[in-house]
C-alpha cells in the first residue's frame, strides 16, 4: 500500500516541478521579450523627449553622434530612395541648412533600410548637397525611432529635445516646417545676411 502512495506522491512532485518550470520559463520569456522591443513596439521620441543620440556612420565612416551637434537645430529625418517626398526634401533641407548656415543648423538624412547600392546612388545623385547622411541598412537606428512609415522628421532644439516630428507629410508641408525651424533659430541667426545661391 505504501508503494502506491510513494509513487503518487512522486509523481504529484513531478507535476509540480514541471509545473514551476513551465511558470519560469514563461516568466523568463516575458522578461527577455520586454528587453527586445520590436520596432512596432516602440513610440517615436515626442516633443520634450531626448532622442537615441547615436545615429550610426555617415557614407564616410564617421559615428554621428547628436550629443556633437548641441548648441545649434538639428533635423534627424529618416528617408529612402523609393519614397518621393523623401528624395524632394532632401534639396530643400540642404538649401535651407545653407542659407541658414551649418554654424546654426544640421540636417542629418539616416537613409531607412536600404542596401548601400542603393544609398550610394542617392548620395552621388546628391553630392552638390552638404547633407550628413548616414546609412541604416538593418533598420537599428529607425527601430530606436520608432520610424514605420516615411518621411519621417524629428526637429531638434539647442539642447538636444525634440520640439517638432513629423511623418508621412507632403512638399506642401515643407514651408510649415521651415516656420517651426525658424521659431527654434536665435533672432541673430534669422536676421543674417542669406548666402548667395
Amino acid at each position: 500500500m505504501q508503494a502506491p502512495a510513494t509513487a503518487a506522491a512522486a509523481g504529484t512532485r513531478a507535476d509540480r516541478m514541471s509545473l514551476h518550470g513551465w511558470l519560469l520559463a514563461a516568466v523568463l520569456g516575458l522578461a527577455s521579450s520586454m528587453g527586445h522591443a520590436r520596432a512596432s513596439d516602440l513610440a517615436p521620441p515626442a516633443p520634450g523627449d531626448m532622442p537615441p543620440q547615436l545615429l550610426g556612420r555617415d557614407h564616410q565612416g564617421k559615428a554621428v553622434d547628436l550629443a556633437d551637434y548641441r548648441g545649434k537645430v538639428a533635423i534627424v529625418t529618416f528617408w529612402a530612395s523609393w519614397c518621393g517626398p523623401c528624395r524632394k526634401e532632401l534639396p530643400v533641407l540642404a538649401r535651407f541648412q545653407e542659407v541658414v548656415g551649418r554654424d546654426a543648423l544640421e540636417v542629418i538624412a539616416v537613409n531607412f533600410k536600404e542596401p548601400r547600392s542603393d544609398f550610394n546612388a542617392v548620395v552621388r545623385a546628391n553630392r552638390g548637397l552638404d547633407l550628413t547622411y548616414v546609412h541604416d541598412a538593418k533598420g537599428e537606428t529607425s527601430e530606436r525611432y520608432g520610424v514605420q512609415s516615411l518621411p519621417h522628421m524629428f526637429i531638434l532644439d539647442h539642447d538636444g529635445k525634440v520640439a517638432f516630428t513629423h511623418r508621412g507629410y507632403s512638399e506642401q508641408s515643407l514651408p510649415d516646417i521651415i516656420a517651426e525651424i525658424l521659431s527654434l533659430l536665435p533672432e541673430d541667426v534669422k536676421h543674417r545676411p542669406a548666402t548667395a545661391p
